[in-house]
């Protein structure tokens, strides 16, 4: 009788030591993320914002900076300076088909700026602002300055315009209104034309910029045991064990 029960002892610990680990190997459920940022969803909403979409989505810079949002690492946060259509439509004839793939993406990125300001932090930042753009001769900036009414405005070196209303001012995230498109002093000032920009020392830093610009691919695995195939072996295994002591006993 003692050796029965010692019989029945490994069995059940056998079975319990099979239903931990088919456990361990049920993936865990996917959760998304409550309050994860979207910056086209907010442009589109602000509905005068379908050109500098267009221009984010070409250059792949909405993926790049959702990602960077939506990072529990980041802290900094980052602004984001809106052009209207009209900005876009009041620009030269021909001014962003002249651009390169690489400029298009450094036009974007000086937009951009990785720290979270609201209006008042921006009365206290120290000029030049840096971008997220940047080229030969360094990071592509911007100056914030206030006039005696406090109206904001910001200057590229070759566009001076008025810091307007915030689509949304809640850290991590600060997208203002201007009507204007903030052409970089780096690749519209003095001596700077555009078409003249690209050179073969260049080239490689395209494939740099559209690298970064992609996100990371995601991955399936269908070999993984599911947590339903998981369940019903754990199952079958209590079922066989109760019937093995029924007969038992």
């Amino acid at each position: 009788m003692a050796a029965m029960r010692t019989v029945i002892a490994v069995v059940a610990a056998a079975f319990l030591a099979i239903a931990a680990v088919s456990h361990a190997q049920a993936p865990a459920p996917s959760v998304t993320p409550s309050g994860t940022q979207d910056v086209t969803a907010i442009l589109q909403k602000g509905g005068q914002y379908t050109t500098f979409i267009r221009l984010l989505k070409s250059t792949q810079q909405d993926t790049q900076l959702n990602s960077q949002l939506n990072n529990a690492f980041n802290g900094n946060g980052y602004t984001m300076f809106a052009p209207t259509d009209n900005a876009f439509n009041n620009l030269k004839a021909g001014t962003l088909n002249s651009l390169t793939q690489q400029q298009q993406v450094a036009l974007v990125q000086g937009h951009i700026l990785p720290q979270f300001y609201t209006m008042e932090s921006f009365q206290t930042a120290s000029n030049p602002i840096r971008t997220q753009a940047s080229g030969l001769d360094g990071p592509f900036t911007l100056n914030i300055t206030a006039t005696a009414n406090n109206q904001l405005n910001v200057s590229t070196g070759v566009v001076d315009v008025p810091v307007n209303n915030a689509l949304v001012a809640a850290k991590p995230l600060a997208i203002y209104s201007v009507d204007k498109v903030l052409l970089p002093y780096e690749l519209f000032g003095a001596a700077k034309a555009p078409a003249a920009a690209p050179t073969a020392s260049k080239g490689g830093k395209t494939k740099k910029g559209e690298a970064a610009a992609a996100g990371p691919a995601g991955s399936d695995d269908d070999t993984t045991p599911t947590g339903a195939a998981g369940a019903r072996a754990v199952g079958w295994g209590v079922a066989a064990m109760a019937a093995l002591l029924g007969y038992l006993l």
